[in-house]
């Protein structure tokens, strides 16, 4: 038989015109739906009676191919859906802990505390954003850090997050979710790293170098190229401080030309890092909930149930919400075989709608979910 394929495009014309007045119709009884959940208090996301409409769905279709379809289809149907319940509900429909501040309360007297010893690269980070009227003190884990900001020890915390060549600090992800903490700020650095030894010390003396494993693998293939062993370490600015005190001309360290000039030690070889933009994000943390009013970039971390399409209904929620998502990590759940945690940055600020509608819906659909900060990213 011959298809007419003008008939056939008619067809599916009237078919789709047909549908999307049904859809319509289906989303005014959704707002039927949205006012009685308003006046009741129930949820807006029912993960059972959806998956249950879903396999009913499926029972409807006549071939294994369109089951799946068909599932996928109500999927979508279904997220818009909530969607447009929770912006018919209005803000509130999800509570955030978040308190909008004009500008980050900072004087002499405000206890700041950076990774590394003097001379890393947080120090620098730390000077860049608040200058140098603050109280500064370091401390040499990711984890002290990050419980001395905890406790209020300290009032800001600065760590690194990320690189341009070596990719995400892992540890600082956990650390955040594991304690108390909110991101409200960040600064990027550009990192030189800088080849170090003793007074007197030349490249070719250098058989082992200290650095930590970052700045290792920022200079692996000046490593390679020189014969040179890299030892990790806990810090840059720490590996310099212990070539000095070894006095050993053939042990060196990878840091900054500023770490060089705190302990004492000879610039042997700048600017050895592989990549020449080379550059680290780091963040400045607080116990204080707040965010500033320019705000533009929001970082969540949240967990899904091990089933079909939970981290596509997560993740749908920013495309109905139109919000841009920058960044997606995953890190594995300690004690879960296979299941991970997500970590996601997207552009948006806590008091816009869309950001209150994905925020509220993704509250309802994750196992955990948590908001580690809205800062302005530059």
């Amino acid at each position: 038989m011959v298809v007419d394929l003008k008939e056939s495009r008619e067809k599916i014309d009237r078919i789709d015109k047909e549908i999307t007045r049904l859809f319509e119709e289906r989303m005014e009884v959704a707002n039927d739906v949205a006012a009685y959940k308003r006046s009741t208090g129930k949820k807006v996301y029912d993960p059972e009676r959806e998956q249950q409409k879903l396999e009913t769905l499926r029972s409807y279709a006549s071939t294994e191919f369109n089951e799946t379809a068909v599932e996928d289809l109500f999927r979508q149907i279904m997220s818009i859906s909530r969607k447009y319940q929770y912006q018919t509900l209005g803000p509130g429909a999800a509570t955030i802990p978040f308190e909008q501040v004009d500008h980050l309360d900072v004087n002499e007297d405000t206890r700041v505390v950076y990774f590394g010893e003097r001379g890393a690269f947080s120090e620098q980070a730390m000077l860049e954003y608040f200058g140098d009227k603050i109280t500064a003190f370091n401390k040499t884990a990711f984890r002290e850090v990050i419980e001395t900001v905890a406790n209020g020890e300290a009032k800001y915390g600065v760590v690194p997050i990320e690189n341009t060549s070596t990719g995400s600090i892992t540890d600082i992800y956990d650390l955040l979710v594991e304690h108390d903490i909110t991101i409200v700020a960040e600064h990027v650095v550009k990192v030189e790293q800088a080849l170090l030894g003793v007074k007197g010390a030349a490249t070719e003396d250098i058989k082992e170098v200290y650095s930590h494993p970052q700045g290792l693998l920022q200079c692996a293939p000046f490593l390679e190229e020189h014969d040179i062993q890299g030892i990790e370490y806990a810090s840059t600015a720490g590996a310099a401080k212990k070539v000095a005190e070894e006095k050993d001309k053939t042990h060196g360290a990878i840091a900054s030309t500023r770490a060089a000039e705190v302990f004492g030690l000879d610039v042997l070889q700048e600017r050895i890092n592989y990549q020449s933009t080379n550059f680290t994000r780091f963040i400045i943390i607080s116990n204080q909930k707040v965010f500033l009013k320019d705000a533009n970039k929001i970082s969540v971390a949240f967990e899904v149930k091990h089933v079909p399409g939970a981290l596509y209904n997560m993740l749908a929620n920013f495309y109905y919400n139109e919000m841009n998502l920058t960044k997606i990590e995953s890190r594995p759940l300690h004690g879960k075989k296979w299941e991970y945690r997500f970590f996601v940055d997207l552009e948006g600020n806590l008091n816009e709608s869309s950001v209150e509608n994905a925020l509220a819906t993704m509250h309802e659909c994750a196992s955990n979910l948590k908001v580690l900060g809205n800062f302005e990213t530059k």
